[in-house]
């Protein structure tokens, strides 16, 4: 769906995106980190086709960004951090306005107008002004104008800043029902916890270069991460689960971050060979913090 080759995109002062190669699946969600500063929003405007890169190219579905840039926004979304609404206008208004600015044709405008509204949960705000609306109502009715023309790509850039904690899940919720309905999304955010109940691919940018070369997978429902804690330290752990199919993303001689099977009886037997070997087991279970995790394994763990 999204593939990207040695971009390279400079600022008169700074080269912010240094070869960047990378691809992103259809209907994934994936999660763009890095601390402040890294490319991550230069990086979404070249996918967005509203930058020209340096050298490279960005291909979305197939078409590339810098010789089909307007066939490219009519099939992508765009949140940008500062987004704008305009306050005096009621939700269904802010929906037409985005519907016929993509082109929708009148006579289909109200249809996409009530799809979006009931798809971001404003049915029941469509004559509330915008700007009487919570901040999560406000970001909601961003997202819906961002995908009021049904795009096949969704960029979002930073959407939980600012957001309470249950508006943050209503988020979630929404970006999962995004993906299900056949959208591609990305999703930067420097915060990891905000990215951990949906996405399920990373990329990680740091000073303008992808670490690691490439996305990382962090959620395989197949084969969950699960952390291994030892009460007293063993040189060996790595090589002991390495021996019996585990892969083990990182380890010291206290702990274990593996990728290993659901299976109960597998796990069952996997705890009773550490034991058995005299590894001291005081805990073992599945990683909830899959993105952190993986994170701190490319970059170094945190301090």
């Amino acid at each position: 769906m999204i593939e990207v080759e040695d971009l390279v995109y400079e600022y008169p002062t700074a080269r912010a995106l240094r070869g960047v190669s990378l691809k992103v699946a259809d209907r994934t969600i994936t999660a763009l980190v890095g601390p402040n500063g890294a490319g991550k929003t230069t990086l979404l405007r070249c996918l967005a086709a509203l930058e020209d890169p340096y050298s490279g190219r960005v291909v979305i579905d197939g078409l590339d960004t810098t010789h089909s840039p307007r066939e490219i926004h009519a099939r992508m979304g765009y949140l940008p951090d500062f987004y704008g609404l305009y306050d005096d206008l009621t939700v269904r208004r802010c929906l037409t306005y985005a519907a016929r600015s993509h082109g929708i044709a009148s006579a289909l405008t109200a249809a996409a107008v009530q799809k979006a509204a009931g798809r971001v949960g404003l049915l029941d705000r469509l004559e509330s002004k915008s700007g009487e609306l919570s901040r999560g109502l406000r970001q909601r009715l961003a997202i819906g104008q961002a995908i009021v023309h049904e795009p096949h790509v969704l960029l979002l850039d930073e959407p939980a800043a600012g957001l309470d904690p249950q508006a943050r899940r209503d988020l979630s919720t929404l970006l999962i029902a995004l993906r299900d309905g056949g959208m591609t999304l990305v999703v930067s955010s420097h915060i990891l916890a905000e990215l951990e109940d949906y996405c399920s691919e990373m990329i990680i940018i740091e000073n303008g270069v992808i670490a690691g070369g490439k996305a990382i997978k962090v959620r395989d429902d197949a084969r969950p991460r699960t952390m291994i804690e030892l009460a007293t330290a063993r040189s060996d752990l790595k090589e002991f689960l390495v021996a019996r199919g585990a892969d083990v993303v990182e380890a010291d001689q206290n702990h274990a971050l593996i990728v290993f099977t659901r299976n109960a009886g597998a796990r069952a037997k996997l705890v009773r060979e550490l034991v058995g070997a005299g590894f001291d087991v005081a805990g073992f279970a599945e990683s909830s913090k899959a993105l952190e995790d993986a994170y701190f394994a490319q970059v170094g763990r945190a301090p």
